[in-house]
């Protein structure tokens, strides 16, 4: 299992890390909303080497069988890899390439509420509450925390999905 999960979690890995290190410094010209589109996107793409990883578990280590349960056991490891990746990516990123990512996000935030008709006390209300995030993920401990929460129930989904899709009990005589 150890091979497996290794080698498909470093792919899943790579493919979240590589995707964001080329989107994530043009999130302003593509825009918030989009950048968001793209990176749940990029998620499902890198999360389904989960439901390879178990079908190559399933065909070269279980003889062709695997239970709900290894499959689970096996996706999830291979999602937490690429999880760390991601996780990883992002404090680079955030803390060399986008130290500023959390006042252009603000900005963002308060320009869409102005142009949706919020009121000032709305909008001042809203400003407050993204500036409170800047202590949280200038903490690399807090970001990194914070950061895991994104892929996390993307990477589940897949792994339960995947599991179900490929568990293959032996044929009953």
């Amino acid at each position: 299992m150890k091979r497996t999960v290794l080698v498909f979690g470093t792919i899943s890995g790579l493919i979240l890390s590589i995707l964001m290190f080329a989107t994530i410094p043009f999130v302003e010209r593509i825009g918030f909303d989009k950048g968001q589109v793209i990176g749940y996107t990029t998620m499902v793409l890198a999360f389904l080497m989960v439901f390879f990883g178990i079908r190559s578990y399933r065909e070269n280590v279980g003889g062709g069988q695997i239970s709900f349960g290894r499959a689970f056991a096996v996706g999830t490891l291979i999602m937490l890899i690429g999880c760390l990746f991601y996780v990883i990516s992002w404090e680079i990123i955030y803390f060399t390439i986008l130290p500023d990512f959390v006042d252009k996000y603000a900005k963002y935030v308060v320009e869409k509420a102005q142009a949706s008709g919020k009121s000032a006390a709305e909008i001042e209300a809203l400003r407050q509450q993204v500036k409170g995030f800047k202590p949280l993920l200038d903490n690399p401990l807090t970001n990194a925390a914070i950061t895991i929460l994104e892929p996390l129930p993307v990477g589940l989904l897949m792994t339960l999905i995947s599991s179900a899709i490929l568990r293959k009990k032996t044929a009953s005589a």
